[in-house]
């Protein structure tokens, strides 16, 4: 299997378990057939707002994103949970509120997912690199590549 390939059905699978927790957890997100393809149908259309659609409206946002430091973001990515439930008639999110509450359930979810399977993009990189010859220092420690 190809590398993207296998990165994208991780993500997807994290994405389908977030929201999963998000609906078992609150009572104003839920499935309306109960079927088996609509979770996985759900992350994928979120899947592919976030990729396509969320830049853009990042792009839109900036002044409010700099001038609330970032927190704005909860507010898109709210925008688009309910979007999703908009595009979907299978999923439900009842409120606006009941979205920021789900966007902000899935974010940490999958976070935490990306961490615990090492699937994320990492930014820190811990390495044991050897120091040169020459060197006073004995042993190669730890290295932190930011």
């Amino acid at each position: 299997m190809r590398p993207g390939l296998k990165r994208f059905i991780q993500r997807w699978l994290i994405t389908t378990l977030a929201v999963l927790v998000a609906v078992n957890i609150l009572p104003g997100l839920h499935f309306r057939d109960g079927g088996l393809l609509t979770p996985f149908l759900t992350s994928l259309v979120l899947g592919i707002l976030n990729a396509f659609i969320r830049p853009i409206m990042m792009l839109l946002a900036l002044p409010l994103l700099i001038f609330t430091l970032g927190l704005f973001t909860l507010v898109i990515n709210a925008a688009l949970l309910h979007f999703v439930s908009w595009l979907l008639p299978s999923f439900e999110v009842e409120s606006f509120w009941w979205a920021l509450l789900g966007s902000l359930i899935i974010s940490v979810v999958s976070v935490a997912l990306n961490i615990l399977t090492g699937t994320g993009s990492a930014r820190v990189k811990m390495q044991h690199r050897r120091r040169p010859p020459g060197s006073d220092r004995d042993g190669g420690g730890p290295v932190i590549d930011v």
